[in-house]
C-alpha cells in the first residue's frame, strides 16, 4: 500500500524538516516583530501608531502568496537581496523565512494588542506615576502579563503557520508540500495514500503543538 515510501526515491524526512525549519524560524522572527509592531500600535507617538497600524493592515489583508512572490521576485531577482548569498535553494528559503514573517508577524501583532487590552489601564498609570518611562510600562508591566493571557491566542497563530509554510514551495522552496506535488505527479495511482501520509505528517506537527501550547495557556494564565 505505502510501496512508494520504501523505494527511496523521496526524502520524506527531508521535506518535512524543511516545514519544521521554516516554522522554527518563522515563528521566532514573527513573535520579535510582532511584539515590535503591538508596541507601536500602542504608542503615544503618532508616527509610530500610524506605521503599525498601515503595516499591520495591509500586511494582513494581503494574500500570502503575493507577499512570498514578491520577496522572491521583488528582493531576490530585482534588487538581488539575497539575505547571504548560497546557492537558489537557500536564497529561497530564507527569502520564504522573511515573507512568512512579515505576514505572520500582523496575527501575532493583534494577537498581543488583545492581550495588553486586557491589562488593567490603572497599573500603566501607577507605574507612569512612579517615573517609569512608555517603554519601560510596557516591558516590566504590560507585556508580561499580555503574553501571559495570550497563550492560547498565540498557539493557533503557530499551527497556522506550520500551515501556511506549504505556500513556500510557489517560490521553489523543497518543502512538505512540494515534495507531495511531485508524488502525485508521478504515483497516480496512489494518490489517496500520498494525501493520506502527509496530511498524517501535518497532524504530527500541529496537533502535539496545540496541545502543549493549550496546557501552558492553563498554567499561565492571569487570575483576574
Amino acid at each position: 500500500m505505502f510501496d512508494f515510501l520504501d523505494s527511496g526515491q523521496y526524502d520524506l524526512l527531508g521535506a518535512f524538516w524543511v516545514t519544521v525549519q521554516l516554522t522554527l524560524y518563522s515563528a521566532v522572527g514573527s513573535l520579535i516583530w510582532g511584539t515590535l509592531l503591538a508596541g507601536m500600535r500602542v504608542s503615544p507617538v503618532p508616527l509610530m501608531r500610524a506605521f503599525g497600524t498601515a503595516y499591520v493592515n495591509m500586511v494582513r489583508n494581503t494574500p500570502l502568496t503575493v507577499v512570498l512572490v514578491a520577496c522572491s521576485l521583488g528582493l531576490g531577482q530585482t534588487l538581488q537581496i539575497t539575505l547571504g548569498g548560497g546557492d537558489f535553494e537557500s536564497i529561497g528559503f530564507r527569502l520564504a523565512v522573511l515573507g512568512l514573517i512579515a505576514y505572520t508577524s500582523t496575527f501575532v501583532c493583534e494577537a498581543l494588542r488583545s492581550g495588553i487590552n486586557t491589562v488593567p489601564v490603572g497599573q500603566a498609570e501607577a507605574a507612569r506615576a512612579l517615573g517609569l518611562s512608555f517603554f519601560q510600562v510596557l516591558r516590566l508591566i504590560v507585556l508580561p502579563q499580555a503574553f501571559r493571557s495570550v497563550v492560547a491566542p498565540l498557539a493557533n497563530v503557530l499551527i497556522a503557520l506550520t500551515k501556511n509554510t506549504t505556500v513556500a514551495a510557489a517560490i521553489g522552496v523543497a518543502e512538505a508540500s512540494a515534495l507531495m506535488k511531485t508524488m502525485i505527479e508521478n504515483e497516480t495511482s496512489a494518490l489517496f495514500m500520498v494525501f493520506a501520509v502527509f496530511a498524517f505528517g501535518f497532524v504530527v506537527l500541529t496537533l502535539p503543538t496545540g496541545l502543549l501550547l493549550g496546557w501552558v495557556s492553563k498554567r499561565v494564565a492571569v487570575k483576574r
